[in-house]
């Protein structure tokens, strides 16, 4: 999964060994990291924004509502050619954000005969055609070659599509187009996964170059075949954004099912179906991935952390202990996520799951606070033993 910004608190721990005099440069080291984006920062205002541009970094603090707001404050100016990520009205509600802004360039596009140039800030060759109203499909090429003429087509770079070929093919009793980059037939069946069993036959030689409008057929010797075409699904992608509510949810982009041509061998017995085999599957269209964002932002309880230990069951006497290894392993935020380990006290999501923090209760302080105690007094016996445990070895 992709994470949005804004950047997750990041676990240190120090293994303090050897000489005295490395130990203590690496604790300015770390000294030096933590602080690194705010020292940087220019201005005044209680968020960060890190601009990303050709190359450059710029770090300052806004109190602006948006990022439009933001930029606009900092005369950072821009065409409607430009793309800016996140978006230039979204809502900064968080703490730290990192902006990336491509700038408009000039890309010609060879498409076989047709030339066309455009001034756009998409990254990729696909987006570049999109933005020019070419319809591409996923079996045609698109690559970047140095342009021949520099001075003639005003860019370094020259977007080149090489068209997949279109042809038919009669597949076990049902025509099915498909588009090809295959030279021969022979490479075209093997692209395609098609493969030709003992009883098969083929109407055409395996070397024959493919070329556009080719068409041949594909047949099965004895048994009765049953070609139909059958939908696929498609992936879902899911991106968390911590600035958004946990109960957000947006489909960025809508996924598309595909579908295939399967066939099946058929024996019939007495006019009925008795048995069916498959024996080939051919992509006809690919499924389109959908990507959605959901919300991870949680609205915490109220109350201070005092009033969410005694909800969790934690003896007053173990506060003290309680709220030193909490500060320390994640600053008290309950969504605070560190590769494999996340919450208040940096464990696992399964081991959450396991006592009853999930869904809605994932990032819930309190049923994180009962889970601490758990494994607390089940693996140290007690808080006051867990707290030893990390002033001694700086984990737990």
């Amino acid at each position: 999964m992709r994470v949005l910004q804004p950047i997750y608190f990041y676990k240190k721990q120090l293994l303090i060994a050897g000489f005295a005099s490395l130990g203590f440069l690496l604790l300015l080291n770390i000294f030096a990291v933590a602080g690194k984006n705010s020292a940087k920062a220019t201005g005044q205002g209680n968020k960060i924004l890190t601009v990303f541009e050709s190359g450059q970094k710029t770090s300052f603090k806004t109190n602006a509502k948006t990022v439009r707001e933001a930029l606009k404050a900092q005369k950072i100016n821009f065409s409607k050619e430009d793309s800016v990520e996140p978006g230039l009205d979204e809502e900064l509600t968080g703490a730290e954000y990192s902006i990336n802004i491509y700038r408009a360039k000039p890309v010609v596009i060879e498409d076989g005969e047709l030339k066309t140039k455009i001034l756009t800030a998409a990254q990729t060759p696909r987006q570049i055609a999109e933005k020019a109203g070419l319809n591409v499909h996923n079996e045609d090429k698109l690559a970047f070659e140095e342009s021949g003429n520099i001075l003639e087509d005003g860019s370094i770079n020259t977007l080149k599509i090489t068209r997949a070929k279109e042809i038919s093919v009669d597949l076990f009793g049902k025509t099915e187009s498909f588009r090809t980059q295959a030279k021969t037939v022979e490479d075209f069946l093997k692209e395609k996964k098609i493969v030709l069993g003992k009883d098969d036959g083929i109407s055409i030689d395996l070397k024959t170059q493919i070329a556009n409008g080719l068409n041949f057929r594909i047949w099965r010797n004895g048994k009765q075949t049953l070609t139909v075409e059958e939908p696929t699904d498609f992936q879902t992608e899911t991106i968390q954004d911590a600035n958004k509510d946990s109960g957000y949810k947006e489909i960025k982009e809508a996924g598309e099912k595909g579908t295939k041509s399967v066939t099946y061998e058929v024996e019939m017995q007495n006019g009925k179906e008795i048995s069916r085999k498959k024996i080939n599957e051919t992509e006809i269209k690919a499924a389109k991935k959908q990507v959605v964002i959901v919300g991870t932002k949680t609205s915490l309880p109220a109350g201070s952390h005092t009033d969410w230990m005694s909800a969790a069951g934690i003896s007053a006497s173990d506060y003290g202990y309680v709220d030193y290894i909490i500060t320390k392993e994640s600053t008290w935020r309950p969504t605070a996520r560190n590769g494999q380990y996340y919450g208040l006290y940096q464990t696992s999501i399964s081991n959450l799951n396991n006592h009853g923090c999930s869904g809605s209760t994932l990032s819930d302080p309190i049923c994180q606070l009962r889970s601490a105690s758990i494994y607390a007094t089940s693996r140290y016996g007690s808080w006051a033993a867990a707290y030893a445990h990390w002033k001694a070895s700086h984990s737990w």
